[in-house]
């Protein structure tokens, strides 16, 4: 997904309120009858005032500068969904929780190809593959050499040092200020959609488009404006991504009981 394609469709919904009255308890109390009369006819003066407008004032494209500026100025957070394979073709199926100090730990997966959950902490990567990844990975190689590894390796921790060269590249999964590098720079040209919620989160929605492909960006309209969710529904494109836990620390654990050191093995 190109992450510099910040943008939105109108995907939206309208929030309510109910109305709330005030009854004296002694309505044979006329002081008491008054007081609810005037509080339910406050009440419901203040029921028709308008709801302040999120980002009053503001176009989409600033309302995208506010959001980078706090999505990449976050000193962690959580990133889900699937996003292209540029590279290998297919999709990617991430949920990982990184930081700006390089530490990470989830998941990493692609459609039909199995998974591999990854710590990383320090200068040390931690790896646990499952068969269906390990068999992915090795396709195309002698049958024997790819039933030993996946003897060797599958349902087990891993670690190796990040010194060698396919550590380092796993790492930059790792890496937030990476990861984010494109929302840091270029200029949307993002316009306003409708309020709607992600995940219980007031947001507002952005719509951009590139040519014929199209982009959503979700906003929080309350705190931090923070970035909550990016869809694709660009045919080359397609992806979501929800980004959570902005701030909370990372479960950089490092694995208990044997953990297979693969510097070792060579």
């Amino acid at each position: 997904m190109r992450r510099t394609a910040l943008a939105a469709l109108c995907l939206a919904a309208v929030a309510t309120a109910g109305l709330t009255g005030c009854a004296g308890e002694d309505r044979t109390n006329s002081t008491s009858s008054d007081s609810a009369g005037q509080s339910t006819a406050e009440d419901r003066k203040n029921s028709r005032k308008p709801r302040e407008e999120p980002f009053a004032g503001l176009t989409g494209s600033e309302i995208v500068d506010r959001a980078r500026e706090a999505t990449t100025g976050a000193p962690s957070l959580r990133m889900k969904g699937d996003v292209p394979d540029e590279e290998g073709g297919g999709t990617l199926r991430l949920d990982m929780a990184l930081n700006k100090q390089g530490e990470c730990a989830g998941t990493l997966g692609k459609d039909g190809e199995g998974e591999a959950e990854l710590i990383k902490t320090g200068d040390t990567l931690y790896m646990k593959y499952d068969e269906a990844f390990l068999r992915a990975q090795s396709e195309g190689g002698p049958e024997a050499e790819v039933d030993a590894a996946v003897a060797l390796l599958a349902g087990k921790w891993t670690k190796m040092s990040l010194k060698s060269a396919d550590a380092e590249e796993m790492a930059g999964f790792c890496d937030l200020d990476q990861v984010l590098g494109d929302l840091q720079d270029g200029r949307s040209e993002a316009t306003r959609g409708k309020t709607t919620t992600v995940d219980g989160t007031p947001a507002i929605t952005l719509e951009e488009r590139e040519g014929e492909d199209r982009f959503t960006l979700y906003v929080a309209t309350e705190g931090e404006p923070y970035l909550l969710r990016v869809d694709s529904t660009s045919a080359a494109d397609p992806g979501s991504l929800t980004f959570t836990d902005y701030g909370e620390p990372v479960p950089v654990r490092e694995p208990t009981g044997h953990v297979l050191d693969l510097d070792s093995l060579g």
